[in-house]
Protein backbone atom coordinates (compact mmCIF):
# COMPACT_ATOMS: atom_id res chain seq x y z
CA UNK A 1 0.00 0.00 0.00
CA UNK A 2 1.40 3.43 -0.76
CA UNK A 3 1.57 6.05 2.02
CA UNK A 4 0.76 9.17 1.39
CA UNK A 5 3.80 11.88 2.52
CA UNK A 6 2.47 14.64 4.63
CA UNK A 7 2.03 17.68 3.10
CA UNK A 8 2.00 20.06 6.41
CA UNK A 9 0.92 22.89 4.09
CA UNK A 10 -1.62 26.11 5.69
CA UNK A 11 -4.47 24.73 3.86
CA UNK A 12 -4.31 21.58 5.52
CA UNK A 13 -4.14 23.08 8.80
CA UNK A 14 -7.53 24.70 8.21
CA UNK A 15 -9.57 22.57 5.89
CA UNK A 16 -13.34 22.98 7.35
CA UNK A 17 -13.85 19.95 8.25
CA UNK A 18 -11.52 16.39 8.30
CA UNK A 19 -13.29 13.81 5.39
CA UNK A 20 -12.25 9.87 5.35
CA UNK A 21 -12.89 7.69 2.67
CA UNK A 22 -12.77 4.25 2.80
CA UNK A 23 -10.38 2.26 0.71
CA UNK A 24 -11.54 0.24 -2.06
CA UNK A 25 -11.99 -3.64 -0.99
CA UNK A 26 -13.71 -6.67 -3.50
CA UNK A 27 -15.21 -5.84 -6.90
CA UNK A 28 -17.21 -2.58 -7.89
CA UNK A 29 -19.69 -2.10 -11.31
CA UNK A 30 -20.36 1.78 -12.22
CA UNK A 31 -21.10 3.14 -15.37
CA UNK A 32 -17.69 5.71 -15.64
CA UNK A 33 -14.22 5.30 -13.26
CA UNK A 34 -12.06 8.18 -12.40
CA UNK A 35 -8.43 7.68 -11.19
CA UNK A 36 -7.46 10.69 -9.31
CA UNK A 37 -9.03 12.75 -6.83
CA UNK A 38 -8.15 16.14 -7.74
CA UNK A 39 -10.34 18.82 -9.46
CA UNK A 40 -10.40 16.85 -12.77
CA UNK A 41 -11.54 14.17 -11.82
CA UNK A 42 -14.16 15.74 -8.95
CA UNK A 43 -15.49 18.23 -11.25
CA UNK A 44 -15.87 15.32 -13.80
CA UNK A 45 -17.55 12.98 -11.01
CA UNK A 46 -20.21 15.74 -9.99
CA UNK A 47 -20.73 16.79 -13.66
CA UNK A 48 -21.78 12.97 -14.69
CA UNK A 49 -23.50 11.96 -11.57
CA UNK A 50 -25.93 15.05 -12.13
CA UNK A 51 -26.59 13.82 -15.07
CA UNK A 52 -27.14 10.45 -13.92
CA UNK A 53 -24.62 7.97 -14.24
CA UNK A 54 -23.34 6.02 -11.70
CA UNK A 55 -19.62 7.15 -11.06
CA UNK A 56 -16.64 5.68 -8.74
CA UNK A 57 -14.03 7.63 -8.35
CA UNK A 58 -10.29 6.25 -7.37
CA UNK A 59 -7.63 8.27 -5.19
CA UNK A 60 -4.47 6.84 -4.19
CA UNK A 61 -3.95 9.08 -1.41
CA UNK A 62 -6.26 11.14 0.37
CA UNK A 63 -8.91 13.92 -1.71
CA UNK A 64 -7.12 17.00 -2.91
CA UNK A 65 -3.42 15.92 -1.61
CA UNK A 66 -2.10 16.50 -4.88
CA UNK A 67 -1.59 20.51 -6.54
CA UNK A 68 -5.50 20.85 -6.20
CA UNK A 69 -5.25 21.13 -2.72
CA UNK A 70 -1.54 22.73 -2.00
CA UNK A 71 -2.00 25.50 -5.06
CA UNK A 72 -1.68 29.47 -4.80
CA UNK A 73 -5.42 29.36 -4.58
CA UNK A 74 -5.50 31.95 -7.30
CA UNK A 75 -8.90 31.51 -9.53
CA UNK A 76 -8.21 32.96 -12.90
CA UNK A 77 -9.62 33.05 -16.31
CA UNK A 78 -7.48 31.81 -19.29
CA UNK A 79 -7.03 29.02 -21.60
CA UNK A 80 -3.55 27.65 -21.97
CA UNK A 81 -2.19 27.43 -25.26
CA UNK A 82 -3.32 29.94 -27.27
CA UNK A 83 -0.21 30.37 -29.70
CA UNK A 84 -0.17 26.74 -30.21
CA UNK A 85 -4.16 26.88 -30.77
CA UNK A 86 -4.39 29.27 -33.29
CA UNK A 87 -0.67 27.68 -35.49
CA UNK A 88 -3.13 24.66 -35.77
CA UNK A 89 -6.63 25.81 -36.24
CA UNK A 90 -6.07 29.79 -37.35
CA UNK A 91 -8.01 33.25 -36.39
CA UNK A 92 -10.63 31.35 -36.28
CA UNK A 93 -10.22 29.76 -32.87
CA UNK A 94 -9.68 32.83 -31.10
CA UNK A 95 -13.41 32.75 -30.72
CA UNK A 96 -13.57 29.24 -29.15
CA UNK A 97 -10.89 30.01 -26.81
CA UNK A 98 -12.88 33.07 -25.55
CA UNK A 99 -15.61 31.64 -25.15
CA UNK A 100 -14.04 29.06 -22.45
CA UNK A 101 -11.74 31.54 -20.87
CA UNK A 102 -13.93 32.62 -18.40
CA UNK A 103 -15.89 28.89 -18.03
CA UNK A 104 -13.85 27.00 -15.56
CA UNK A 105 -14.82 30.42 -13.10
CA UNK A 106 -18.35 30.21 -13.41
CA UNK A 107 -18.34 26.30 -12.90
CA UNK A 108 -16.96 27.12 -9.58
CA UNK A 109 -18.79 29.87 -8.97
CA UNK A 110 -22.07 27.79 -9.39
CA UNK A 111 -20.28 24.92 -7.68
CA UNK A 112 -20.03 27.22 -4.68
CA UNK A 113 -23.39 28.51 -4.64
CA UNK A 114 -25.23 25.08 -5.60
CA UNK A 115 -23.39 22.97 -3.32
CA UNK A 116 -22.76 25.75 -0.41
CA UNK A 117 -19.21 24.88 -0.15
CA UNK A 118 -17.43 27.37 2.23
CA UNK A 119 -14.06 28.18 0.80
CA UNK A 120 -12.91 31.82 1.16
CA UNK A 121 -13.85 32.75 -2.24
CA UNK A 122 -12.48 36.43 -2.51
CA UNK A 123 -12.66 38.83 -5.98
CA UNK A 124 -10.05 40.79 -7.74
CA UNK A 125 -6.90 40.28 -8.84
CA UNK A 126 -3.79 42.14 -10.21
CA UNK A 127 -1.18 41.63 -13.21
CA UNK A 128 1.91 43.04 -12.05
CA UNK A 129 4.81 44.68 -13.79
CA UNK A 130 8.36 45.57 -13.13
CA UNK A 131 9.25 46.53 -16.97
CA UNK A 132 7.84 49.15 -19.77
CA UNK A 133 7.43 46.54 -22.19
CA UNK A 134 5.34 44.25 -19.59
CA UNK A 135 3.40 47.00 -19.24
CA UNK A 136 2.45 47.36 -23.20
CA UNK A 137 2.05 43.58 -22.86
CA UNK A 138 -0.64 44.48 -20.18
CA UNK A 139 -2.35 47.52 -22.28
CA UNK A 140 -2.81 44.95 -25.22
CA UNK A 141 -4.91 42.28 -22.97
CA UNK A 142 -6.64 45.36 -21.80
CA UNK A 143 -7.49 46.23 -25.40
CA UNK A 144 -8.09 42.85 -26.23
CA UNK A 145 -11.09 42.53 -23.05
CA UNK A 146 -12.31 45.37 -24.06
CA UNK A 147 -13.18 44.09 -27.44
CA UNK A 148 -14.52 41.35 -26.00
CA UNK A 149 -17.30 43.75 -23.56
CA UNK A 150 -15.84 43.16 -20.38
CA UNK A 151 -13.79 46.88 -20.34
CA UNK A 152 -15.38 48.04 -17.25
CA UNK A 153 -14.09 44.68 -15.38
CA UNK A 154 -10.67 45.65 -15.82
CA UNK A 155 -8.66 48.41 -15.51
CA UNK A 156 -4.95 49.57 -16.25
CA UNK A 157 -3.09 50.57 -12.93
CA UNK A 158 -0.49 52.78 -13.04
CA UNK A 159 2.89 53.58 -10.79
CA UNK A 160 0.96 56.00 -9.00
CA UNK A 161 -1.90 53.75 -8.25
CA UNK A 162 -0.85 50.03 -7.93
CA UNK A 163 -0.69 50.90 -4.11
CA UNK A 164 -3.91 51.15 -4.21
CA UNK A 165 -3.85 46.89 -4.48
CA UNK A 166 0.09 45.95 -3.46
CA UNK A 167 1.83 48.09 -1.04
CA UNK A 168 5.07 48.26 -2.75
CA UNK A 169 7.62 49.84 -5.20
CA UNK A 170 8.34 46.56 -7.01
CA UNK A 171 6.15 47.50 -10.26
CA UNK A 172 5.39 49.91 -12.94
CA UNK A 173 1.78 49.46 -12.86
CA UNK A 174 -0.29 46.56 -13.51
CA UNK A 175 -3.47 45.11 -14.69
CA UNK A 176 -6.40 44.77 -12.57
CA UNK A 177 -9.82 42.93 -12.61
CA UNK A 178 -12.42 42.27 -10.23
CA UNK A 179 -13.80 39.06 -12.15
CA UNK A 180 -10.99 36.73 -11.32
CA UNK A 181 -10.09 35.84 -7.68
CA UNK A 182 -8.69 33.65 -4.61
CA UNK A 183 -9.86 30.95 -2.46
CA UNK A 184 -9.04 28.05 0.16
CA UNK A 185 -8.38 25.36 -2.84
CA UNK A 186 -8.41 22.87 -0.08
CA UNK A 187 -11.61 22.99 0.78
CA UNK A 188 -13.07 23.69 -2.65
CA UNK A 189 -11.68 20.44 -3.32
CA UNK A 190 -13.28 18.98 0.08
CA UNK A 191 -16.66 20.71 -0.90
CA UNK A 192 -16.79 19.27 -4.24
CA UNK A 193 -15.57 15.58 -3.01
CA UNK A 194 -19.05 16.02 -0.59
CA UNK A 195 -21.22 17.21 -3.24
CA UNK A 196 -20.31 14.14 -5.51
CA UNK A 197 -21.21 11.58 -2.77
CA UNK A 198 -24.58 13.68 -1.96
CA UNK A 199 -25.28 12.67 -5.47
CA UNK A 200 -24.08 9.07 -5.20
CA UNK A 201 -20.81 9.41 -6.06
CA UNK A 202 -18.56 6.61 -4.15
CA UNK A 203 -15.39 7.68 -3.87
CA UNK A 204 -12.24 5.58 -2.27
CA UNK A 205 -9.19 6.94 -1.09
CA UNK A 206 -5.49 5.07 0.01
CA UNK A 207 -6.34 3.19 -3.37
CA UNK A 208 -4.04 3.33 -5.93
CA UNK A 209 -4.65 2.04 -9.49
CA UNK A 210 -2.37 -0.62 -9.81
CA UNK A 211 -3.16 -1.67 -13.75
CA UNK A 212 -6.40 -1.35 -16.30
CA UNK A 213 -7.50 -4.19 -17.93
CA UNK A 214 -8.39 -2.53 -21.78
CA UNK A 215 -12.12 -4.33 -23.83
CA UNK A 216 -15.20 -3.67 -23.53
CA UNK A 217 -16.03 -2.68 -20.31
CA UNK A 218 -12.91 -2.12 -18.72
CA UNK A 219 -11.53 -3.04 -15.36
CA UNK A 220 -9.66 -0.68 -13.29
CA UNK A 221 -7.32 -2.89 -10.64
CA UNK A 222 -6.19 -1.82 -7.01
CA UNK A 223 -4.34 -3.84 -4.68
CA UNK A 224 -7.44 -4.65 -2.64
CA UNK A 225 -9.86 -4.46 -5.70
CA UNK A 226 -11.49 -3.63 -9.04
CA UNK A 227 -13.90 -1.37 -10.79
CA UNK A 228 -16.04 -3.07 -13.47
CA UNK A 229 -16.97 0.37 -15.94
CA UNK A 230 -18.36 1.19 -19.28
CA UNK A 231 -15.83 4.21 -19.23
CA UNK A 232 -12.99 5.12 -17.23
CA UNK A 233 -11.06 8.80 -17.08
CA UNK A 234 -7.46 9.09 -15.90
CA UNK A 235 -7.46 12.37 -13.71
CA UNK A 236 -3.97 12.34 -11.92
CA UNK A 237 -2.19 15.05 -13.75
CA UNK A 238 1.79 15.32 -12.60
CA UNK A 239 2.06 12.57 -10.28
CA UNK A 240 0.51 9.46 -12.01
CA UNK A 241 2.26 6.98 -14.23
CA UNK A 242 -0.42 4.76 -15.69
CA UNK A 243 -1.00 4.30 -19.44
CA UNK A 244 2.69 5.81 -20.08
CA UNK A 245 2.80 4.18 -23.65
CA UNK A 246 0.04 6.10 -25.03
CA UNK A 247 0.56 9.38 -22.66
CA UNK A 248 3.51 9.89 -21.64
CA UNK A 249 6.56 12.15 -22.56
CA UNK A 250 4.63 15.10 -23.08
CA UNK A 251 3.85 16.19 -19.28
CA UNK A 252 6.44 17.44 -17.41
CA UNK A 253 6.33 17.56 -13.06
CA UNK A 254 7.53 20.87 -12.16
CA UNK A 255 7.44 22.36 -8.46
CA UNK A 256 6.30 25.31 -7.31
CA UNK A 257 6.60 26.28 -3.75
CA UNK A 258 4.39 28.46 -0.84
CA UNK A 259 5.20 30.19 2.12
CA UNK A 260 2.21 31.40 4.66
CA UNK A 261 3.07 33.97 7.33
CA UNK A 262 1.84 34.58 10.88
CA UNK A 263 -2.14 36.37 10.88
CA UNK A 264 -0.72 40.05 10.15
CA UNK A 265 -2.30 42.69 12.12
CA UNK A 266 -5.12 44.61 10.43
CA UNK A 267 -2.71 48.22 9.55
CA UNK A 268 -0.33 45.31 8.22
CA UNK A 269 -2.71 43.28 5.85
CA UNK A 270 -4.02 46.67 4.90
CA UNK A 271 -0.39 47.81 3.85
CA UNK A 272 0.91 45.40 1.90
CA UNK A 273 -3.05 43.69 -0.06
CA UNK A 274 -5.33 46.97 0.77
CA UNK A 275 -7.87 45.60 -2.23
CA UNK A 276 -7.31 42.09 -0.94
CA UNK A 277 -6.65 40.98 -4.18
CA UNK A 278 -4.98 37.88 -5.33
CA UNK A 279 -1.68 39.05 -7.23
CA UNK A 280 1.07 37.71 -9.27
CA UNK A 281 3.86 39.26 -11.53
CA UNK A 282 3.93 38.71 -15.19
CA UNK A 283 7.32 37.46 -15.59
CA UNK A 284 7.95 33.53 -17.20
CA UNK A 285 9.32 32.50 -14.14
CA UNK A 286 6.49 34.21 -11.98
CA UNK A 287 5.88 34.70 -8.61
CA UNK A 288 2.38 35.02 -7.18
CA UNK A 289 0.64 35.60 -3.33
CA UNK A 290 -2.44 36.65 -1.66
CA UNK A 291 -4.16 36.87 2.17
CA UNK A 292 -5.80 34.36 3.54
CA UNK A 293 -8.81 34.15 5.08
CA UNK A 294 -6.76 35.30 8.21
CA UNK A 295 -4.71 37.55 6.81
CA UNK A 296 -1.63 35.55 6.71
CA UNK A 297 0.35 36.45 3.72
CA UNK A 298 0.67 33.41 1.01
CA UNK A 299 3.38 33.75 -0.79
CA UNK A 300 4.64 31.48 -3.95
CA UNK A 301 6.69 31.08 -6.61
CA UNK A 302 10.67 29.79 -7.84
CA UNK A 303 8.68 27.16 -10.11
CA UNK A 304 11.44 24.35 -10.32
CA UNK A 305 11.69 22.76 -13.82
CA UNK A 306 14.08 20.24 -13.12
CA UNK A 307 11.96 18.34 -10.84
CA UNK A 308 14.48 18.58 -7.91
CA UNK A 309 13.20 20.23 -4.06
CA UNK A 310 14.85 22.78 -2.35
CA UNK A 311 16.41 21.53 0.41
CA UNK A 312 14.33 24.28 2.53
CA UNK A 313 11.53 26.13 1.47
CA UNK A 314 11.79 29.18 3.42
CA UNK A 315 15.44 29.80 2.28
CA UNK A 316 13.94 30.07 -1.42
CA UNK A 317 10.83 31.95 -1.08
CA UNK A 318 11.22 34.39 1.59
CA UNK A 319 13.62 36.82 0.02
CA UNK A 320 11.90 36.75 -3.00
CA UNK A 321 8.53 37.76 -0.91
CA UNK A 322 10.96 40.22 1.45
CA UNK A 323 12.31 42.03 -2.12
CA UNK A 324 8.84 42.92 -2.86
CA UNK A 325 7.35 43.36 0.56
CA UNK A 326 10.47 44.18 2.64
CA UNK A 327 8.12 45.34 5.51
CA UNK A 328 7.26 41.93 6.22
CA UNK A 329 10.94 41.26 7.61
CA UNK A 330 9.85 40.70 10.63
CA UNK A 331 6.37 38.41 10.29
CA UNK A 332 7.05 34.55 11.22
CA UNK A 333 6.73 32.11 8.79
CA UNK A 334 4.20 29.21 9.97
CA UNK A 335 4.10 27.17 7.05
CA UNK A 336 6.37 26.13 3.96
CA UNK A 337 4.92 23.65 1.46
CA UNK A 338 5.46 22.65 -2.18
CA UNK A 339 4.01 20.00 -4.93
CA UNK A 340 4.16 19.08 -8.50
CA UNK A 341 2.29 20.82 -11.22
CA UNK A 342 2.26 19.29 -14.83
CA UNK A 343 3.36 21.25 -17.50
CA UNK A 344 3.28 20.41 -21.28
CA UNK A 345 5.14 22.66 -23.87
CA UNK A 346 2.92 24.20 -26.20
CA UNK A 347 0.73 24.77 -22.63
CA UNK A 348 -2.37 23.09 -24.34
CA UNK A 349 -3.42 20.74 -21.79
CA UNK A 350 -3.62 17.01 -22.90
CA UNK A 351 -6.98 15.45 -23.72
CA UNK A 352 -7.41 12.12 -25.65
CA UNK A 353 -8.72 8.90 -25.49
CA UNK A 354 -7.26 5.65 -25.40
CA UNK A 355 -9.70 3.61 -27.52
CA UNK A 356 -13.05 3.92 -27.59
CA UNK A 357 -13.55 4.43 -23.83
CA UNK A 358 -10.78 5.24 -21.55
CA UNK A 359 -10.56 9.30 -21.79
CA UNK A 360 -7.53 11.23 -20.20
CA UNK A 361 -6.84 14.67 -19.15
CA UNK A 362 -3.58 16.11 -18.04
CA UNK A 363 -0.85 19.01 -18.28
CA UNK A 364 -2.46 22.76 -16.54
CA UNK A 365 1.16 24.48 -16.58
CA UNK A 366 0.00 25.93 -13.63
CA UNK A 367 -3.24 27.32 -14.33
CA UNK A 368 -5.50 24.39 -12.58
CA UNK A 369 -8.36 25.86 -10.56
CA UNK A 370 -9.81 27.19 -13.98
CA UNK A 371 -8.71 24.62 -16.67
CA UNK A 372 -9.58 21.69 -14.15
CA UNK A 373 -12.90 22.36 -13.75
CA UNK A 374 -12.96 23.81 -17.68
CA UNK A 375 -11.93 20.25 -18.68
CA UNK A 376 -13.98 17.95 -16.52
CA UNK A 377 -17.39 19.81 -18.62
CA UNK A 378 -16.00 19.01 -21.83
CA UNK A 379 -14.91 15.36 -20.54
CA UNK A 380 -18.78 14.88 -19.57
CA UNK A 381 -20.04 16.46 -22.78
CA UNK A 382 -17.56 14.14 -24.37
CA UNK A 383 -19.02 11.06 -22.51
CA UNK A 384 -22.22 11.89 -23.18
CA UNK A 385 -21.71 12.27 -26.81
CA UNK A 386 -20.87 15.94 -27.21
CA UNK A 387 -17.26 15.51 -28.62
CA UNK A 388 -16.67 18.97 -30.64
CA UNK A 389 -14.67 20.40 -27.64
CA UNK A 390 -12.91 17.56 -26.69
CA UNK A 391 -12.05 16.90 -30.16
CA UNK A 392 -10.37 20.52 -30.38
CA UNK A 393 -7.93 19.68 -27.79
CA UNK A 394 -7.37 16.07 -28.74
CA UNK A 395 -5.90 17.07 -32.19
CA UNK A 396 -3.13 19.32 -31.11
CA UNK A 397 -0.15 17.37 -31.34
CA UNK A 398 2.25 17.01 -28.30
CA UNK A 399 6.02 17.50 -28.21
CA UNK A 400 7.17 13.85 -26.96
CA UNK A 401 10.27 13.09 -24.99
CA UNK A 402 11.55 9.75 -24.09
CA UNK A 403 12.16 9.60 -20.09
CA UNK A 404 10.77 12.81 -19.44
CA UNK A 405 11.01 12.65 -15.82
CA UNK A 406 14.74 12.95 -16.57
CA UNK A 407 15.47 13.78 -19.41
CA UNK A 408 12.77 15.93 -20.46
CA UNK A 409 13.01 17.80 -16.84
CA UNK A 410 15.96 18.73 -17.78
CA UNK A 411 15.42 19.81 -21.03
CA UNK A 412 12.90 21.64 -19.93
CA UNK A 413 14.96 23.43 -17.42
CA UNK A 414 17.37 24.54 -19.72
CA UNK A 415 14.74 26.16 -22.15
CA UNK A 416 13.13 27.71 -18.93
CA UNK A 417 16.75 29.36 -18.58
CA UNK A 418 15.61 31.33 -21.70
CA UNK A 419 12.86 32.93 -20.37
CA UNK A 420 14.45 34.02 -16.88
CA UNK A 421 17.59 35.74 -18.94
CA UNK A 422 14.39 37.20 -20.45
CA UNK A 423 13.02 38.38 -17.12
CA UNK A 424 16.21 39.74 -16.21
CA UNK A 425 16.52 42.10 -19.37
Amino acid sequence: MSIAPDCQSYYTATINEPTSYPRLQGDEVADICIIGGGYTGLSSALRLAERGYAVALLESFNIGWGASGRNGGQLLNGLGGRPALRKKYGADIEAFIDRLCWRGNEIVEENIKKYDIECDLKYGHIDCAFKDRQMRDLETEFERFSSLGMGDRFRMVGADEINEHVGTRAYKGGLYNDRDGHLHPLNLCLGEARAATGLGVKIYEQSPVTSIAHGKEPVVHTEHGSVRAKMVILAGNAYHLLEQKQVGGVLFPAGTFIIATEPLDDAMASNVMPSDAAACDVNEMLDYYRLSADKRMLYGGRCNYSGRDPKDIKAAILPRMLRVFPQLKDARIDFQWGGKIGIVINRVPQLGRIGDNVYYAQGYSGHGINQTHIVGEILTDAICGQMEDFDVFAKVKHWKIPAPRWVGNNMVALGMLYYRMKDLL
